[in-house]
């Protein structure tokens, strides 16, 4: 560049170069106009240019209504618009670069020294794919550089970089500032840029302190690879940190709709790109589901792992709830071997019983975690389960052995049975299996059977009107899609045996109501509406459900419908079905309001 004392008094300067390059970067079909006037001038850049062999070829257009330079290399832009290929920048700011060199024999070190300082306001910038853009920017940047005549290509350089308002969107970021900064220092040499020491403060976020050594693309290895990486991150706030870069890094895992609050804590080191090792910790954390699968409070944890060395991870809370079942306080212990994770033990309180768990193994491989865990449920009082989760209220305990639980590729599934004791009965789950569990739309697939469920505590739980006796019921080929049934085959009867069989006449109206209504009319209409209950020799009814309809049947099939309940000795009554065909969603109405009006009933 020319640069005079006297260089106000040309009319115009223009430089022209038709390619240029320098340590991998290009330029072609560069132009350079420079209108003089009096105080000062107006500066206009055009080119194309190329970052590395491997990249396109970009066009660029740089327009500055003000220019002012003098003979100690001082040079100050005020420019308005700026323009690259793909993205529209708009932005008013002022642009200060100084430079000087002492000359070759001077007592001296010859060395070049530079300062450049940027003042941006307003500024906005947008790419044509949407993934990159800014609006109302303001901050400065100042970066300094020198670099010894003798060892020209070894720059050693400072900057000091202030945020101070506006949003930026950079795919899958977006990120408002009120104050973030970024200070860092080091050396560029031989297309290796080394951070000697680096420290941003994310505004009540976080801060960051790192040094880093980075391999630039260039014509010998076409992409960015970090050598080397020190990070030490404390007094991460985990409500301010969370959707700022966390959330946007899981928009489509089980852990994309959190609140979370408490602090962390993190140190890691990377060596070739490659992860060595990292430290997490947490204190008094809160992590919450906003979706209600899970949540657990006060967590603090210690998680430390090594590529090299086999380290222990320990982990504890106060409270929480998985799919709303309540947990007490926990305390957790692992062995992190590079990338599998082992516990021979781990106890999960919940109620007054426990989870306990044994055999976990996991592994990440893949990019996917492989685990698997054998599991028991202790007994837990249902009357507390039933009120915590918000169910009808349930007598009784449960209980359950689980074998063997596998989860691989977003599916988890279960080799053997899972026994549950509930009402005094038996529950059995078979072929168990579900996808993504935690995901957005979980699928679950099983077949269950259950065997000498008490009719009494069951009726009564689900305020259906008395029935006395024992139930047998099988549902096959269950498919729940988020958690509501797509398809199954259920059959629920009389259990073998001999025992009390007896009916209320308010059940004996609940059933015909979800059948057809006759029996329940003829009830009103004879003697038998004097009668609080009947005997009855079984009870029976079936349900085929498959594109929202829902195919029913009885004990057995009679010209006009099905029998439902087949009544015995004195008295007895005799429920039919009529309708073979019936509405999903409509049975499903019917059962809510006998439930709803017989719960009124009672109260």
């Amino acid at each position: 560049m020319l640069l005079s004392a006297n260089a106000h008094a040309l009319g115009a300067l223009q430089i022209s170069a038709e390619h240029m390059e320098r340590d991998g970067v290009e330029a072609k079909n560069m132009q350079l106009v420079v209108q003089f006037k009096e105080p000062v001038a107006s500066f206009k850049l055009t080119t194309e240019i190329k970052p590395n062999p491997n990249a396109a070829w970009g066009k660029v257009a740089l327009v500055c209504e003000r220019f002012d330079f003098s003979p100690n290399k001082k040079i100050n832009l005020e420019c308005a618009k700026n323009t690259i290929q793909h993205l529209q920048l708009t932005s008013a700011f002022q642009l200060s670069i100084q430079g000087q060199s002492n000359p070759r024999g001077s007592p001296v070190v010859n060395v070049n020294d530079y300062r450049a300082t940027l003042n941006f306001s307003d500024t906005s910038f947008s790419d044509e794919q949407g993934l990159h853009a800014g609006e109302k920017l303001s901050g400065q940047l100042v970066l300094n550089g020198s670099s010894s005549t003798t060892q020209p290509s070894n720059w050693r350089w400072q900057t000091d970089m202030l945020w101070q308002s506006g949003g930026v969107f950079w795919q899958p970021f977006y990120i408002e500032s009120q104050g973030h900064r970024l200070q860092a220092k080091g050396v560029y040499s031989a297309d290796i840029l080394s951070v000697e020491q680096a420290d941003l403060i994310l505004k009540d976020a976080a801060t960051l302190h790192a040094s880093a050594e980075v391999l630039m693309p260039s014509a010998a290895h076409a992409h960015l690879s970090l050598n080397q990486l020190q990070l030490q991150a404390s007094e991460i706030n985990l409500a301010k940190i969370y959707p700022l870069l966390l959330k946007p890094l899981l928009e489509n895992g089980a852990l994309s709709n959190l609140e979370m609050a408490g602090q962390a804590s993190l140190n890691l080191s990377v060596n070739n790109d490659t992860l060595q090792k990292f430290q997490l910790t947490l204190q008094q954390a809160d992590v919450e589901d906003k979706n209600g699968r899970f949540a657990f409070y006060k967590v603090n944890a210690d998680i430390p792992w090594s590529f090299d060395d086999i380290a222990q991870a320990q982990l504890d809370y106060q409270s929480g709830h998985l799919l709303h079942i309540p947990l007490g306080a926990t305390h957790l212990a692992a062995t992190l071997n590079r990338y599998s994770l082992t516990a021979k033990q781990l106890q999960w309180p919940i109620l007054d019983g426990a989870l306990n768990v044994s055999d976990l193994s996991a592994a990440w491989i893949k990019q996917q975690w492989h685990w698997h865990m054998r599991a028991e449920l202790t007994p837990i009082d249902m009357v507390a389960m039933s009120k915590a989760v918000g169910w009808p209220r349930m007598a009784g305990k449960v209980a359950a052995s689980i074998p063997l639980v596998t989860y691989s590729a977003g599916e988890l599934s279960t080799d053997g049975e899972m026994k549950f004791s509930v009402f005094n009965g038996n529950i059995v789950a078979q072929h168990l299996a579900i996808q993504t569990p935690l995901g957005v739309a979980p699928r679950l697939t099983a077949d269950v059977s259950m065997r000498n469920l008490d009719l009494g505590d069951l009726t009564r739980t689900f305020s259906f009107g008395a029935i006395e006796g024992k139930l047998d019921g099988d549902v096959n080929n269950l498919v729940l899609s988020n958690w509501q049934p797509v398809s199954f085959n259920a059959d629920f009867h009389s259990s073998e045996g001999r025992y009390p069989k007896k009916i209320s006449q308010r059940a004996v109206e609940n059933i015909s109501a979800l059948g057809g209504a006759g029996a329940a009319a003829a009830v009103q209409r004879s003697f038998l509406r004097f009668l609080k209950e009947f005997n009855y020799e079984k009870i029976g009814l079936s349900c085929q459900l498959n594109n929202d309809t829902c195919e029913m049947n009885g004990v057995e099939s009679t010209p006009q419908g099905y029998i439902i309940v087949k009544g015995s000795g004195i008295p007895a009554i005799t429920v039919m079905g009529y309708n073979h065909s019936v509405g999903w969603s409509e049975l499903l109405a019917r059962v809510k309001r006998i439930t709803a009006d017989n719960a009124a009933v009672i109260k």
